[in-house]
């Protein structure tokens, strides 16, 4: 058996501990695990403080690297400035291709993009409130709430801090699909779904069908009324579902309606000359 190509690809997990719960630890390494095999695991934070106690039994689980980062000013974050130089530093050593931001917090969106522009493939993972310009630097962004609803499901256990804030969809589907499937398909309508997802990855990086309460894109198009699929070899295709049009009449259809017509006004034009004959006779 082949390996799956997205094994090789190394990733970089960098962690902001002091924006991020620990509670996520697991489900974010094993929703990484699907676009490669992290190599570099870091978390940043003051370690000397209580703040992080909850961080300290996961990077034992999850065989994360903790990186000490005094706060320098009393109410001022170092941690931002030393993961931005480890990023760097992993950049130029060239050790990965791609890097995970775990953190909310908009001052890494210039991070993101410097890494993007060094071609190298940036993933976000952030809570819902994650500002629009760090979400947007990255190539895909993952909310760490449907990651955490996820694991709920699969344990039964209620979340209290999930279970009050649903999540609500920042994206207007039937626009983006129909956007993405007119960008991508042929002169037929027809669209390959992996296009069409491709299409919704660049356009809108916080895509997800998880959002939309779907494990994968498949299903979630399939639901879609205005949609209809088809599976074409080992490939499944979709197009926006067209609108049937009421039957063109042929030309003797046409030639009869006509015929008609003409002989209903000549119908209605005689009976109004003999109305008015017998009008002039009663006079």
């Amino acid at each position: 058996m082949d390996a799956d190509p997205s094994t090789s690809i190394r990733i970089a997990v960098l962690i902001d501990c002091d924006n991020v719960s620990s509670k996520h630890a697991t489900a974010v390494l094993e929703e990484l695990a699907k676009y490669g095999t992290p190599t570099v695991k870091r978390a940043y934070g003051d370690w000397t403080t209580t703040q992080l106690g909850g961080w300290k039994a996961e990077l034992q689980r999850n065989a994360i690297q903790p990186v000490q980062q005094f706060a320098y000013t009393v109410g001022k974050n170092s941690t931002d400035s030393a993961l931005i130089i480890d990023a760097m530093d992993l950049l130029w050593q060239d050790n990965v291709e791609a890097f995970a931001l775990i953190s909310s917090d908009s001052d890494f969106t210039r991070l993101a993009t410097r890494l993007r522009e060094s071609g190298k493939r940036v993933y976000g993972l952030g809570m819902r409130k994650t500002p629009e310009s760090l979400r947007r630097a990255v190539d895909q962004f993952i909310y760490l709430e449907l990651l955490q609803e996820q694991a709920r499901d699969r344990d039964e256990e209620p979340d209290p801090e999930t279970d009050e804030q649903e999540p609500q969809p920042g994206i207007n589907l039937e626009s983006a699909l129909t956007k993405a499937i007119n960008a991508t398909s042929g002169d037929d309508g027809w669209s390959t779904l992996g296009t069409v997802g491709q299409h919704l990855s660049r356009a809108h990086a916080d895509f997800d069908p998880r959002t939309f309460g779907h494990q994968k894109l498949s299903t979630l198009v399939e639901e879609q009324p205005y949609l209809e699929t088809r599976s074409e070899g080992s490939s499944r295709q979709v197009r926006l579902r067209t609108r049937k049009r009421a039957p063109a009449r042929s030309a003797t259809t046409r030639k009869a309606a006509g015929t008609t017509a003409r002989k209903s006004s000549s119908g209605t034009a005689k009976k109004t000359t003999g109305t008015k004959g017998a009008s002039r006779a009663s006079g």
